[in-house]
C-alpha cells in the first residue's frame, strides 16, 4: 500500500464516527511491537518484510537493544473499508483513523501502561498461547477495567504450539479453550468484585435512609449476582471479539472469516455456522450434520474448529517446515493466491510462511476489521467512560449528564460552540532537533524543478558578469567576488551557536486525548492539576496559551492547526504548568479528568545522585526536573542530608532514568550512590526473655518528699524506663510493647485512614473545610492499594475487634490492651504509621483520637494535632490567672507527641521508620517547686523533655528483642524443567525463598513464585539470564516487608551455642550485616575489630 501522508490523517480527524483509540496491552515478549509493525506495513511507514524485525514504535537505542518497550509511543493509522453492497448498487467506501498506542509489559513501566489505557476506548490484549495468562496480563486486564476500555483478545503465537511444542490440532484446541477460559475467569473476578461493591454500598444506603433498628440485625439480604448481565464482558470467539495470530509469521483469522468460506460450501447461513465453528460441535460428513457431544454415540469425529481451520494452518506448516514442495504448489493452488517461484525455491522456511499467510490470512487486515467492528468509537465510548472518570467514587449514579458541559463530554461534541476539555496523561520529552520546526522539510517535485531553473539562471548570470569584468578590469572582479567580511563571518557564527544551543534541548510535550469541542493554536486554555478542586478554584489552576498542537506518529511529530474531539495529539505550551498529569479547560465549570495516582509498582528503588563536577550542580537540578516531568512513576525528591535522590519501580527503569539525565536532560557525568534500599524496625517477645525484670533502683531525689532512696531491687515490666528531665525536676515513666501481629496489619492496610482522620482534624482545627489539598492523594492510594477509606468509628470499631481478637488468641500482653483504643494518642510516625502512642496519666484526660466532630479547642500555632486542655488531677499546683510560671502537663503535650513522632521515624537500630511498637505513657510528674520560673524557660525545659522522651522510647525498644523488616519483591518466573535447578540456586543464593511451583498444563513450563529481599535483588534478573542462557527471565514486584527473624545484637551464650560456633559466631548474622551496611550508609557509629600491629605468620620450609 502506498504511504498515507499527514494531510490525509488531518482531513479524518474531523469525522469523530470513525476513529478508534485503541491500545495494545500484554505481558513481556508477548508481540506487542511486532503487531504493531504489521499494521504500519498497511500505511507503507515500514516494509512489509520487515515487519517484526524493524520495532518501529521502540524508538529509543536500549529498546532496541534490549528487545523491550519501555515508553508507550503512538501513531495515527488510515484504514479504508470497503462494503459490497447489494447487485445494482455500487460499493459502500469507509475511511478509518486508528489511534494506536504501543505500550510497555515489564512490570517497572507499569506506568506507562495506565497513562496510556486512560486515551484509549479499546485494547488489544495480547496473550502468548505458549506461556498463558501471565501476572502482567491480569494486571493489564484489571487497567482496562477500571477504566473502562474495551479489550479485545489476541491468541499470539500459535505458531509456537506448531513449530516448539508439536502439538496436534487437537490437543492445540484443548490448549487455546483453557487459556480462554481462565482469561474469562480474570474477567469474572473483576466483574463479582464491582457487583459486590455496589451491592454493599446500596445496603448501606437503605440502612441510612430508613434506620434500622438494632432488632434487624438479623436481616439477611440476597447477594446473588443473576440480576446483572454479564455476557458482555467474556471473550468469545463467536461474538469475534477473539483472534487467533502469529504475529511473526504475519497471519491471523476470526472464526467470522472461515464461516463465510464453508458457508458457501455446506449451503447455510454464515451466521448459523459461525456460532458452531467453537465449542463441542461436530460436523458428520455422512450426514451434512452438525452434532453435540452428546449425540456424538461413538463416533470419531473433531470438533469442527480443529476439522475446518487449524487442521488447514497445520498442513501449511508442515508442507513447508517438510520443504515438500509438491505439496506446497497444490496447498497454494487451492487456496488461489500466487506465490513467486522465488519464494517456493527459497529455503527459508519463514520467507515462505509470510508470502503464503499474507495473502490467505493477512494480519493487519483481520486486525484492523476487528478494531473497526468491535470497538466503539469516541461518541459511544465517552457515554461509558466519563461517569467513571469524572465521578470515580460512584459512577452509577452519574450515568446522564448534569449540565451542559457534561452533555457534550458525554456526546463527544466536535462543534466550535462546545466547550474543549481535555485530559493530559503524561509529559514526555523531544529533542529540540526533532522537532517539526527545526526539521528539515522534503521538497516537492514541482520545487524541485523550480530551485533548478533558478540556479541555472543564477550560472548564466554570474557568467556573463564575469566574461565582461575580465575583459574590463580583472580587480573589480575580484572585488565583486571577494569573500564576506569579518563582521559577517562573526554575526553568522554567533547565529549559528544560537541555533546549536536551541537546537540541543528538549521539548516537553503533553500526550493528551481531546473529549469535547475543537482545540486551535494560540486558544487560551485553563490547565487543573491533579488536585485542582472547584470548592478553591484558586489553587492548582493556572492559564495557558497553546503554542502547537502535533500529530504524534511515533517518532515523529506533525504539526496541526486545530484538533477535534476524539483524537489524540501532542500539545506544546505546558512547561512549567503541569507537572506529570491534568486537565486542559476552556471553562471551569467542569470536573477534574485527573487524579493524584499511584502506579501499580510504586517506586521503591532509590539512588543520591551527585555530578563529578561540583560545579554543575545547577545542571543536575535542571536535569531531574525535566526527567520528573518526562517519566510519569520515578519521584524526585531532597532528603534532609541535602541529597538529591530519585525513586523508581526497579532496576530496569533506574538504567533507563539515569541514561536519560546522563545523555539528555542533564547532559552531565553523574556519580550514582549504591541503591538505597528502604527497612523497618519492629520489636517481638522472646519467649526465652521474661516479661518482668529485676532493676536495682538508683538513688534519686523523690519530687515529692526530697530526701534521698537507698537503693532498693525493683520488679517492673519489660520494656519500662522512668527518666528525669530538666534537673530532675521532670520525670517520665514510659512502657514500650510489642503491638499483635494482626493489630500491625490492620494499622498497615488502613493507613489511608488514619490519614483521613488526621486530615479531617487539622482542617477543622484551622477553620477550613474538611476537604482540602491533601484529601486527594489519601483516596488515590486507597485506589490503588485496594484499601476502602473508613469513617473514624468504622476504623475504631475494627480496631477495637483486632485487640480483642489478640486477647482470645492469648496475647503474654492481654491485660495490657484493655481499653487501649480509647486512650489512643497518636499514631506515627508522620502521624499515620502503624505505632501507637497510649495516654494512662493519671487524671490527665485527652479527647478521643476519633473524635473528628467537634471543633478542636486549642488556638496555638504550634500545636499540630488538636487537643484539649483540661484539668490536669496529678498537678500539685492548679493553673490560675496568678499562677503564671507554673508548668502544666498541657505544656508539654505536644513535645511528648513530638519525641514519639521522631523516635517511630528513625529507630535505635539504623535509624529506619519502626511499626508494630506501642508507647504507654504511664505518669508525667512536675515539681512545681524545682523549677519555680519553668514559665519563663519554657522553651528549655520543651526541648528537653522531647530528648528525654526519646531516650526513653529507645531504651524501651531495645528492651524487647529488635528485628529488622526486609523490603520484599515477589518474583514470577516461567522456566523449563532443563533450567530449574539453576534458577533455584540462583534464588537460594540470593536469600529468596519459593512460594510455590506448579507445571503449566499442556507445557514443559514451570511457573515459579518466589519472595526476594530487594536488597539482595540487584543483579538478579541478569544472573537468572546468564545461567539459564536466557531460557528464563523473572518479573520482580513489590509486595510489602516481611520479618527478618534474627537478632541483630545476638552473640552465642550457651555451651551448646559456644561449642557450635565458637566465641567468634563464625555464622553470618544477616541482620546485623543490613543493619551495619545502613548505620555505615548514614554515617553512624559501626563497631569494627581493628588490628594495629599485626604479625605475620612465618612457616618454616622443611629440608
Amino acid at each position: 500500500m502506498p504511504a498515507v501522508t499527514p494531510a490525509q490523517l488531518r482531513d479524518l480527524q474531523a469525522n469523530a464516527k470513525n476513529i478508534r483509540n485503541i491500545c495494545i496491552l500484554a505481558h513481556v515478549d508477548h508481540g506487542k511491537t511486532t503487531l504493531s509493525d504489521s499494521l504500519l506495513a498497511t500505511n507503507g511507514i515500514i516494509s512489509s518484510k520487515m515487519a517484526g524485525k524493524v520495532r518501529y514504535l521502540d524508538s529509543r537505542e536500549d529498546e532496541q537493544e534490549r528487545g523491550i518497550t519501555m515508553e508507550s509511543s503512538a501513531i495515527s493509522l488510515y484504514f479504508k473499508l470497503v462494503k459490497a453492497a447489494q447487485a445494482e448498487e455500487s460499493p459502500v467506501t469507509s475511511e478509518y483513523l486508528i489511534n494506536l498506542i504501543d505500550s510497555p509489559g515489564h512490570i517497572d513501566f507499569s506506568s506507562e501502561v495506565s497513562t496510556a489505557s486512560r486515551l484509549c476506548d479499546g485494547g488489544l490484549v495480547l496473550v502468548d498461547v505458549v506461556e498463558g495468562i501471565c501476572s502482567q496480563t491480569i494486571v493489564v486486564l484489571r487497567q482496562a477495567w477500571i477504566d473502562k476500555v474495551k479489550p479485545i483478545l489476541v491468541l499470539n503465537k500459535i505458531d509456537r504450539l506448531i513449530v516448539e511444542l508439536q502439538m496436534t490440532p487437537l490437543e492445540a484446541y484443548l490448549h487455546l479453550n483453557k487459556i480462554l477460559e481462565q482469561a474469562n475467569a480474570v474477567m469474572a473476578t473483576f466483574f463479582t468484585g464491582d457487583w459486590m461493591e455496589d451491592e454493599a454500598r446500596k445496603v448501606v444506603q437503605q440502612k441510612d435512609e430508613q434506620q434500622v433498628d438494632h432488632d434487624d440485625a438479623n436481616t439477611t439480604y440476597d447477594w446473588s449476582t443473576e440480576e446483572r448481565d454479564d455476557s458482555d464482558i467474556y471473550f468469545d470467539p463467536t461474538r469475534g471479539n477473539v483472534v487467533f495470530s502469529s504475529a511473526i509469521d504475519g497471519w491471523a483469522f476470526r472464526i467470522q472469516q472461515f464461516a463465510a468460506i464453508y458457508a458457501k460450501k455446506l449451503s447455510v447461513k454464515d451466521t448459523a455456522l459461525q456460532k458452531c465453528l467453537w465449542g463441542d460441535f461436530y460436523f458428520d460428513p455422512k450426514t451434512k450434520r452438525v452434532l453435540q457431544q452428546k449425540h456424538l454415540k461413538g463416533k470419531s469425529l473433531k470438533p469442527m474448529f480443529v476439522q475446518f481451520v487449524l487442521d488447514n494452518i497445520w498442513a501449511v506448516y508442515e508442507s513447508v517446515t517438510q520443504q515438500n514442495r509438491e505439496r506446497t504448489e497444490k496447498i497454494v493452488n487451492a487456496l488461489n493466491i500466487k506465490v513467486l517461484p522465488r519464494d517456493l525455491r527459497s529455503r527459508d522456511t519463514q520467507t515462505l510462511l509470510s508470502a503464503i499467510f499474507s495473502q490467505w490470512l493477512p494480519l493487519s487486515t483481520c486486525v484492523l476489521l476487528t478494531i473497526v467492528g468491535q470497538l466503539p468509537p469516541p461518541s459511544d465510548a465517552q457515554k461509558l467512560r466519563l461517569p467513571k472518570i469524572l465521578y470515580p467514587d460512584n459512577p452509577q449514579d452519574h450515568q446522564e449528564p448534569a449540565n451542559d458541559v457534561e452533555n457534550a463530554l458525554y456526546a463527544c461534541d466536535t462543534s466550535d460552540t462546545a466547550p474543549v476539555v481535555a485530559y493530559v496523561s503524561k509529559m514526555f520529552a523531544v529533542p529540540a532537533d526533532l522537532m517539526p520546526e527545526n526539521r528539515r522539510k522534503p521538497l516537492t517535485a514541482e520545487e524541485m524543478r523550480e530551485r533548478g531553473r533558478q540556479q541555472r539562471l543564477l550560472r548564466q548570470q554570474l557568467a556573463d558578469q564575469g566574461v565582461t569584468l575580465q575583459d574590463d578590469n580583472q580587480d573589480a572582479s575580484g572585488a565583486m567576488f571577494d569573500l564576506p567580511s569579518r563582521d559577517n563571518e562573526q554575526d553568522d557564527d554567533d547565529q549559528q551557536q544560537q541555533q546549536q544551543k536551541d537546537a540541543s534541548g528538549e521539548h516537553m510535550i503533553g500526550f493528551a486525548r481531546l473529549y469535547s469541542g475543537t482545540i486551535r493554536v494560540g486558544q487560551k486554555m485553563h490547565v487543573l492539576g491533579p488536585k485542582y478542586d472547584a470548592s478553591q478554584p484558586d489553587k492548582h489552576c493556572t492559564e495557558i496559551e497553546v503554542k502547537a498542537l502535533y500529530l504524534i506518529m511515533g517518532r515523529e511529530l506533525e504539526a496541526l492547526d486545530q484538533v477535534s474531539a476524539g483524537n489524540v495529539f501532542g500539545i506544546a505550551g505546558l512547561e512549567g504548568h503541569l507537572l506529570k498529569n491534568g486537565t486542559l479547560t476552556s471553562t471551569l465549570d467542569v470536573g477534574n479528568l485527573a487524579t493524584v495516582s499511584s502506579a501499580e509498582a510504586a517506586p521503591i528503588l532509590r539512588v543520591a545522585l551527585e555530578p563529578e563536577d561540583p560545579t554543575e550542580m545547577d545542571k543536575l537540578v535542571e536535569g531531574l526536573h525535566l526527567l520528573n516531568q518526562a517519566d510519569p512513576c520515578v519521584q524526585v525528591m531532597i532528603q534532609e542530608t541535602g541529597e538529591h535522590v530519585i525513586l523508581t519501580a526497579g532496576e530496569l527503569h533506574l538504567e533507563r532514568c539515569l541514561k536519560d539525565l546522563r545523555e539528555r536532560f542533564a547532559r552531565i557525568h553523574i556519580h550514582v550512590s549504591e541503591p538505597i534500599v528502604p527497612f523497618r524496625e519492629t520489636i517481638v517477645i522472646n519467649p526465652e526473655v521474661p516479661l518482668v525484670k529485676q532493676l536495682q533502683q538508683a538513688p534519686v531525689a523523690a519530687l515529692d518528699d526530697h530526701h534521698q532512696q537507698p537503693n532498693t531491687p525493683v520488679s517492673v515490666p519489660r520494656g519500662t524506663f522512668t527518666l528525669a528531665a530538666a534537673q530532675n525536676a521532670i520525670s517520665l515513666k514510659v512502657r514500650t510493647v510489642p503491638l499483635p501481629a494482626n493489630v500491625t496489619d490492620y494499622l498497615t492496610r488502613h493507613t489511608t485512614t488514619i490519614k483521613s482522620i488526621v486530615d479531617q482534624k487539622l482542617a477543622r482545627h484551622r477553620r477550613i473545610a474538611p476537604v482540602n489539598d491533601d484529601d486527594q492523594p489519601s483516596l488515590a492510594l486507597q485506589d490503588a492499594s485496594q484499601d476502602k477509606v473508613l469513617s473514624a468509628q468504622e476504623f475504631q470499631q475494627g480496631l477495637r475487634a483486632e485487640f480483642k481478637k489478640a486477647q482470645q488468641n492469648h496475647d503474654p500482653l492481654a491485660s495490657v490492651w484493655d481499653d487501649i483504643v480509647d486512650q489512643i494518642w497518636a499514631f506515627g510516625p508522620r502521624r499515620i504509621g502503624a505505632n501507637l502512642l497510649i495516654n494512662r496519666v493519671n487524671g490527665y484526660e485527652r479527647r478521643s483520637f476519633f473524635d473528628v466532630d467537634r471543633a478542636a479547642a486549642s488556638s496555638s500555632a504550634a500545636v499540630a494535632d488538636d487537643i484539649d486542655r483540661l484539668d490536669i488531677n496529678a498537678s500539685p499546683a492548679p493553673v490560675a490567672d496568678g499562677a503564671d510560671h507554673t508548668l502544666a502537663l498541657s505544656d508539654l503535650d505536644f513535645h511528648i507527641h513530638t519525641a514519639f513522632q521522631l523516635t517511630t521515624l528513625s529507630g535505635p537500630l539504623c535509624a529506619e521508620p519502626m511499626t508494630g511498637a506501642c508507647y504507654i505513657v504511664q505518669d508525667v510528674k512536675i515539681d512545681a517547686n524545682a523549677i519555680p520560673d519553668g514559665r519563663t524557660r519554657l522553651g528549655l525545659i520543651q526541648g528537653q523533655v522531647i530528648s528525654t522522651m526519646r531516650d526513653a522510647c529507645r531504651q524501651g525498644f531495645l528492651d524487647w528483642s529488635p528485628r529488622l523488616l526486609l523490603a520484599m519483591y515477589t518474583c514470577d518466573i516461567q522456566a523449563n524443567a532443563e533450567v530449574l535447578g539453576r534458577v533455584y540456586s540462583v534464588i537460594n543464593k540470593r536469600k529468596g525463598k519459593v512460594v510455590s511451583e506448579d507445571l503449566k498444563d499442556g507445557t514443559p513450563f514451570w511457573q515459579i513464585k518466589a519472595l526476594l529481599p530487594v536488597v539482595e535483588s540487584f543483579g538478579f534478573s541478569d544472573e537468572i539470564r546468564k545461567r539459564t542462557s536466557g531460557a528464563a527471565s523473572p518479573q520482580l514486584v513489590f509486595s510489602g516487608f516481611e520479618m527478618l527473624d534474627q537478632d541483630p545484637f545476638w552473640v552465642p551464650t550457651t555451651e551448646e551455642e559456644l561449642e557450635d560456633l565458637g566465641d567468634k559466631a563464625d555464622r553470618e548474622n544477616l541482620a546485623k550485616k543490613y543493619m551495619e551496611t545502613v548505620r555505615k550508609r548514614k554515617g553512624m557509629f559501626v563497631e569494627k575489630k581493628l588490628v594495629e600491629h599485626a604479625e605475620k605468620q612465618r612457616t618454616l620450609k622443611q629440608k
